[in-house]
Protein backbone atom coordinates (compact mmCIF):
# COMPACT_ATOMS: atom_id res chain seq x y z
CA UNK A 1 0.00 0.00 0.00
CA UNK A 2 1.27 3.51 -0.80
CA UNK A 3 2.68 5.29 1.88
CA UNK A 4 1.63 9.21 2.63
CA UNK A 5 4.32 11.79 3.18
CA UNK A 6 1.90 12.70 6.46
CA UNK A 7 3.32 11.56 9.77
CA UNK A 8 0.57 9.52 11.30
CA UNK A 9 -0.46 7.41 14.76
CA UNK A 10 -1.46 3.92 13.30
CA UNK A 11 -3.53 2.39 15.95
CA UNK A 12 -3.69 -1.11 15.63
CA UNK A 13 -7.48 -2.15 16.19
CA UNK A 14 -7.83 -3.57 19.63
CA UNK A 15 -10.93 -5.65 20.81
CA UNK A 16 -14.46 -4.35 20.72
CA UNK A 17 -16.16 -2.79 23.66
CA UNK A 18 -12.87 -1.00 24.86
CA UNK A 19 -12.89 3.22 24.42
CA UNK A 20 -10.66 5.48 23.32
CA UNK A 21 -10.67 8.83 24.81
CA UNK A 22 -7.34 10.58 24.98
CA UNK A 23 -7.11 14.62 26.06
CA UNK A 24 -7.16 16.81 22.78
CA UNK A 25 -3.96 17.96 23.94
CA UNK A 26 -2.52 13.88 23.93
CA UNK A 27 -4.21 13.19 20.56
CA UNK A 28 -2.27 16.75 19.22
CA UNK A 29 0.47 14.25 18.38
CA UNK A 30 -1.08 11.73 16.54
CA UNK A 31 -1.37 13.64 13.53
CA UNK A 32 -2.41 10.69 11.25
CA UNK A 33 -5.35 8.50 11.26
CA UNK A 34 -5.89 4.74 12.85
CA UNK A 35 -5.49 1.43 11.05
CA UNK A 36 -7.36 -1.04 10.86
CA UNK A 37 -6.67 -4.52 9.82
CA UNK A 38 -8.58 -6.82 7.13
CA UNK A 39 -7.79 -10.27 5.39
CA UNK A 40 -5.73 -8.40 2.79
CA UNK A 41 -4.05 -5.59 4.56
CA UNK A 42 -4.84 -2.58 6.74
CA UNK A 43 -6.95 -0.10 5.96
CA UNK A 44 -5.94 3.37 7.67
CA UNK A 45 -8.73 6.49 8.04
CA UNK A 46 -7.25 10.16 7.26
CA UNK A 47 -9.60 12.78 8.46
CA UNK A 48 -9.50 15.79 6.52
CA UNK A 49 -12.09 18.59 8.10
CA UNK A 50 -15.85 17.76 9.24
CA UNK A 51 -16.71 15.25 6.72
CA UNK A 52 -14.16 14.43 4.72
CA UNK A 53 -11.61 11.83 4.80
CA UNK A 54 -9.14 9.74 2.83
CA UNK A 55 -9.08 5.88 3.58
CA UNK A 56 -6.47 3.77 2.70
CA UNK A 57 -7.35 0.56 1.32
CA UNK A 58 -5.96 -2.67 -0.21
CA UNK A 59 -8.54 -2.20 -3.18
CA UNK A 60 -7.97 1.43 -3.41
CA UNK A 61 -7.32 4.70 -2.03
CA UNK A 62 -10.95 6.39 -1.26
CA UNK A 63 -12.12 10.03 -0.47
CA UNK A 64 -15.04 10.57 0.84
CA UNK A 65 -17.21 13.86 0.75
CA UNK A 66 -13.77 15.46 -0.51
CA UNK A 67 -14.45 19.88 0.13
CA UNK A 68 -12.25 22.78 0.39
CA UNK A 69 -8.81 23.54 -1.42
CA UNK A 70 -7.66 21.01 -2.71
CA UNK A 71 -3.84 21.37 -1.16
CA UNK A 72 -5.27 19.56 1.77
CA UNK A 73 -4.92 16.17 -0.09
CA UNK A 74 -1.77 17.27 -1.57
CA UNK A 75 0.01 15.00 0.93
CA UNK A 76 -2.57 11.97 0.15
CA UNK A 77 -2.19 9.36 -2.76
CA UNK A 78 -4.60 10.17 -5.76
CA UNK A 79 -7.75 9.47 -5.14
CA UNK A 80 -9.21 5.52 -6.83
CA UNK A 81 -12.73 5.98 -5.58
CA UNK A 82 -14.45 9.45 -4.59
CA UNK A 83 -17.84 9.20 -2.81
CA UNK A 84 -20.28 12.16 -2.21
CA UNK A 85 -23.16 12.08 0.01
CA UNK A 86 -25.23 15.13 -0.98
CA UNK A 87 -25.31 18.52 -2.12
CA UNK A 88 -24.22 20.62 0.77
CA UNK A 89 -21.32 22.65 0.30
CA UNK A 90 -19.58 20.58 3.37
CA UNK A 91 -20.09 17.88 1.23
CA UNK A 92 -19.93 18.64 -2.22
CA UNK A 93 -17.73 21.04 -4.27
CA UNK A 94 -17.65 21.03 -7.94
CA UNK A 95 -14.14 22.78 -8.01
CA UNK A 96 -12.59 20.79 -5.58
CA UNK A 97 -13.69 17.47 -7.47
CA UNK A 98 -12.28 18.61 -10.64
CA UNK A 99 -8.88 19.18 -9.27
CA UNK A 100 -8.40 16.35 -7.49
CA UNK A 101 -10.19 13.72 -9.96
CA UNK A 102 -7.51 12.47 -11.67
CA UNK A 103 -8.70 9.21 -13.67
CA UNK A 104 -10.53 8.56 -9.86
CA UNK A 105 -14.12 6.17 -10.40
CA UNK A 106 -16.69 8.81 -9.02
CA UNK A 107 -20.04 7.97 -6.95
CA UNK A 108 -22.76 10.47 -6.42
CA UNK A 109 -26.49 10.62 -5.47
CA UNK A 110 -28.56 11.71 -8.41
CA UNK A 111 -29.42 15.49 -6.96
CA UNK A 112 -25.34 16.07 -6.89
CA UNK A 113 -25.18 14.38 -10.63
CA UNK A 114 -27.78 16.64 -11.46
CA UNK A 115 -25.36 19.91 -10.11
CA UNK A 116 -21.93 18.46 -11.95
CA UNK A 117 -23.23 19.10 -15.49
CA UNK A 118 -19.47 17.89 -18.19
CA UNK A 119 -18.40 15.89 -15.00
CA UNK A 120 -20.63 13.14 -15.01
CA UNK A 121 -19.88 10.66 -12.30
CA UNK A 122 -19.15 7.30 -13.19
CA UNK A 123 -21.55 6.07 -11.26
CA UNK A 124 -24.78 7.31 -9.71
CA UNK A 125 -26.79 5.67 -6.61
CA UNK A 126 -30.22 6.65 -5.26
CA UNK A 127 -31.46 5.35 -1.56
CA UNK A 128 -31.36 1.65 -1.37
CA UNK A 129 -29.51 0.82 -4.67
CA UNK A 130 -25.97 -1.14 -4.94
CA UNK A 131 -22.29 -1.44 -6.91
CA UNK A 132 -19.74 -2.51 -6.62
CA UNK A 133 -15.89 -1.09 -7.30
CA UNK A 134 -12.41 -2.79 -7.79
CA UNK A 135 -14.31 -5.72 -5.43
CA UNK A 136 -15.09 -2.91 -3.65
CA UNK A 137 -19.34 -3.59 -2.34
CA UNK A 138 -21.24 0.03 -1.90
CA UNK A 139 -24.42 0.43 -0.77
CA UNK A 140 -26.31 3.50 -0.16
CA UNK A 141 -27.67 3.96 2.56
CA UNK A 142 -31.13 6.56 3.02
CA UNK A 143 -29.80 10.08 4.97
CA UNK A 144 -32.78 12.05 5.86
CA UNK A 145 -34.03 14.23 8.46
CA UNK A 146 -36.91 13.46 10.50
CA UNK A 147 -37.90 15.76 13.35
CA UNK A 148 -40.54 18.54 12.43
CA UNK A 149 -38.92 21.60 11.04
CA UNK A 150 -35.64 20.41 10.21
CA UNK A 151 -37.14 18.00 7.08
CA UNK A 152 -36.22 20.67 4.66
CA UNK A 153 -32.50 20.30 4.83
CA UNK A 154 -32.48 16.52 4.40
CA UNK A 155 -35.78 15.61 3.16
CA UNK A 156 -36.08 11.82 3.01
CA UNK A 157 -35.14 10.19 -0.40
CA UNK A 158 -32.33 12.76 -1.75
CA UNK A 159 -29.09 12.19 0.25
CA UNK A 160 -27.24 9.19 0.80
CA UNK A 161 -25.08 7.37 3.21
CA UNK A 162 -22.96 4.64 2.49
CA UNK A 163 -21.57 0.97 3.68
CA UNK A 164 -18.40 -0.27 2.10
CA UNK A 165 -17.27 -3.83 2.50
CA UNK A 166 -13.74 -4.21 1.81
CA UNK A 167 -12.59 -7.89 2.51
CA UNK A 168 -15.62 -8.22 4.66
CA UNK A 169 -14.60 -5.18 6.85
CA UNK A 170 -17.46 -3.01 6.64
CA UNK A 171 -17.87 0.69 7.26
CA UNK A 172 -20.59 2.76 7.37
CA UNK A 173 -20.96 6.65 6.89
CA UNK A 174 -23.68 8.45 7.91
CA UNK A 175 -23.26 11.50 5.50
CA UNK A 176 -26.16 14.14 7.46
CA UNK A 177 -28.98 12.26 8.78
CA UNK A 178 -31.26 11.74 11.94
CA UNK A 179 -31.13 8.99 14.02
CA UNK A 180 -33.26 6.78 11.15
CA UNK A 181 -34.84 3.44 11.39
CA UNK A 182 -32.59 2.39 8.61
CA UNK A 183 -29.81 2.95 10.56
CA UNK A 184 -30.98 1.27 13.72
CA UNK A 185 -31.30 -1.66 10.91
CA UNK A 186 -27.86 -1.71 10.23
CA UNK A 187 -26.08 -5.14 10.80
CA UNK A 188 -22.17 -6.46 10.81
CA UNK A 189 -20.57 -2.92 10.85
CA UNK A 190 -16.64 -2.63 11.62
CA UNK A 191 -16.48 1.13 11.59
CA UNK A 192 -19.01 3.80 11.49
CA UNK A 193 -18.68 7.59 10.79
CA UNK A 194 -21.79 9.19 12.67
CA UNK A 195 -22.54 12.73 12.48
CA UNK A 196 -24.19 14.97 14.88
CA UNK A 197 -24.38 18.51 14.47
CA UNK A 198 -27.49 21.06 15.02
CA UNK A 199 -29.80 21.82 13.78
CA UNK A 200 -28.80 19.78 9.94
CA UNK A 201 -28.67 16.26 11.89
CA UNK A 202 -28.79 14.97 15.35
CA UNK A 203 -27.65 15.33 18.84
CA UNK A 204 -24.98 13.87 20.67
CA UNK A 205 -27.70 11.59 22.43
CA UNK A 206 -29.46 10.64 19.58
CA UNK A 207 -26.51 9.69 17.66
CA UNK A 208 -25.38 7.45 20.79
CA UNK A 209 -28.60 5.63 21.27
CA UNK A 210 -28.38 4.70 17.05
CA UNK A 211 -25.19 3.49 17.43
CA UNK A 212 -26.06 1.35 20.71
CA UNK A 213 -28.61 -0.38 18.32
CA UNK A 214 -26.64 -1.04 15.23
CA UNK A 215 -23.23 -1.78 17.54
CA UNK A 216 -20.48 -0.86 14.80
CA UNK A 217 -17.22 -2.37 16.79
CA UNK A 218 -15.43 0.78 16.44
CA UNK A 219 -16.89 4.84 15.53
CA UNK A 220 -15.74 8.06 15.06
CA UNK A 221 -18.05 11.04 15.50
CA UNK A 222 -17.39 13.21 13.19
CA UNK A 223 -19.37 16.09 11.65
CA UNK A 224 -20.33 17.74 15.09
CA UNK A 225 -19.79 21.86 13.90
CA UNK A 226 -21.51 23.72 11.64
CA UNK A 227 -24.38 26.52 12.67
CA UNK A 228 -24.51 25.09 16.18
CA UNK A 229 -20.24 25.89 16.53
CA UNK A 230 -20.16 23.00 18.05
CA UNK A 231 -22.42 22.13 20.63
CA UNK A 232 -22.47 18.38 20.44
CA UNK A 233 -19.95 17.13 22.33
CA UNK A 234 -17.73 14.14 20.61
CA UNK A 235 -16.28 13.21 24.18
CA UNK A 236 -19.79 13.09 25.95
CA UNK A 237 -21.38 10.69 22.82
CA UNK A 238 -18.02 8.67 23.57
CA UNK A 239 -19.11 8.02 27.32
CA UNK A 240 -22.59 7.05 26.39
CA UNK A 241 -21.41 4.68 23.96
CA UNK A 242 -18.63 2.98 26.07
CA UNK A 243 -20.06 -0.42 26.34
CA UNK A 244 -21.23 -1.00 22.93
CA UNK A 245 -18.38 0.32 20.46
CA UNK A 246 -14.48 1.44 20.87
CA UNK A 247 -14.38 5.61 20.24
CA UNK A 248 -12.10 6.49 17.77
CA UNK A 249 -11.27 10.46 17.80
CA UNK A 250 -10.07 12.07 14.18
CA UNK A 251 -8.28 15.53 14.16
CA UNK A 252 -11.71 16.77 11.96
CA UNK A 253 -10.91 20.47 13.26
CA UNK A 254 -7.24 20.97 13.46
CA UNK A 255 -7.39 21.21 17.30
CA UNK A 256 -3.34 19.67 17.19
CA UNK A 257 -2.53 22.48 15.48
CA UNK A 258 -3.58 25.07 17.79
Amino acid sequence: MTQTRRTFLATVAASAGAITVLPYAARAEAHGGDMFETANGSITIHPVDHASFVMESPAGTIYVDPVGDAAAYADFPAPDLILVTHEHGDHFNAETLAAIKGEAHLITNPAVAEKLGDMAPDEVLANGESTEWNGVAIDAIPAYNITEGRTDFHPEGRDNGYVLTIDGFRTYVSGDTEDIPEMRALEDIDLAFVCMNLPFTMTAEQAASAVKEFAPTYVYPYHYRGRDDGTQDPEAFAALVADTSEVKFGDWYHEMET
